[in-house]
């Protein structure tokens, strides 16, 4: 089977990629950002998910390379990285790379969830967090897939009243939970939802991102790439001509900038372990992005392979 490696290869733009990327000083200047609905804020459309990817706490040989994305993240306008307790030592490790980084905390718009039941328990897993990621203000955090989410929004609520947190959030994955969710978003005010959307996974453009628009709740997008299957549907396949009107030079910046595009979406948090599949995806946090139409013709490109 062919990886996202193989196909970046194959294309032309890929190749130009990989000899002559785009200088850090050229994508500081150029930079996509959106708006956090409930503050002004902008945030950097294209963030970093670290499952699966930073769970390398007792694997040091692989520190160095995971020490170069974050670097390269940093430097090519990335700020929001997005942990949790699920994602095993991601927190940890996380929190020891970033003392390599220069400037990182300055750079770090830093994001993690409460996965337990119980408000004690979820009080003492959320300072765990703090202490992993070595920050004492988090920049967001999220009630992961809404698990006990009685319990933990009250304290969430406290957390930020009291300078802590900064914004509260919720999360879904897999498609799961979905009408639950859709009433709580209705009944509770957060600050954030995250959730799993891409190009060819987009059920809840009908029901979670209308509503994150009207309650002006700025969305992450987890999964945009759906763990590799869009990559997979891509094989063998050119990139259009026309997208490179919008900046497009692979697959990974033509899927990101898809699901970035959406209205309701602020930022993409795609998960690699590897640089340059990082300095490809930073590819998508500069230019422009497509507009309704454009939205539309990639969407018909991509059911057409």
């Amino acid at each position: 089977m062919m990886d996202r490696r193989q196909i970046l290869k194959m294309t032309t733009a890929g190749a130009a990629l990989a000899v002559a990327p785009m200088l850090p000083s050229q994508a500081a200047e150029n930079v996509i950002t959106k708006a956090i609905p409930k503050t002004g804020e902008a945030l950097p459309v294209i963030g970093m998910g670290s499952s699966r990817t930073f769970d390398a706490l007792e694997d040091n040989s692989r520190w160095g390379e995971l020490t170069n994305v974050l670097d390269t993240f940093f430097d090519f306008g990335g700020t929001l990285i997005d942990s949790s307790p699920m994602y095993r030592s991601s927190e940890e490790l996380i929190g020891i790379l970033m003392q390599r980084v220069k400037n990182g905390y300055e750079r770090m718009f830093s994001a993690t969830k409460v996965w337990i039941d119980g408000a004690e328990a979820g009080i003492d897993q959320m300072a765990e967090s703090f202490a992993k990621m070595k920050v004492e203000q988090m920049d967001l955090m999220q009630i992961h897939n809404l698990r006990d989410w009685q319990t933990h929004l009250p304290a969430l609520r406290n957390m930020k009243d009291e300078g802590q947190i900064r914004y509260v959030g919720v999360t879904t994955s897999h498609g799961r939970n979905h009408q639950e969710l859709a009433d709580l978003l209705q009944t509770e005010e957060f600050d954030f939802l995250q959730l799993s959307y891409s190009i060819d996974e987009r059920s809840v453009e009908s029901n979670l991102l209308p509503i994150a628009a009207d309650k002006g709740i700025a969305v992450l997008a987890n999964r945009p790439f759906r763990r590799g299957e869009t990559f997979k549907k891509a094989k063998n396949k050119s990139l259009p001509d026309w997208a490179a009107e919008i900046g497009c030079e692979s697959w990974a910046q033509f899927f990101l900038k898809y699901a970035v595009s959406h209205p309701a979406v602020t930022c993409a948090i795609p998960a690699t372990g590897n640089s340059q599949h990082m300095l490809d995806n930073m590819g998508a946090n500069t230019g422009s992005l497509p507009d309704d139409a454009m939205r539309q013709e990639m969407l018909s490109y991509f059911n057409s392979l």
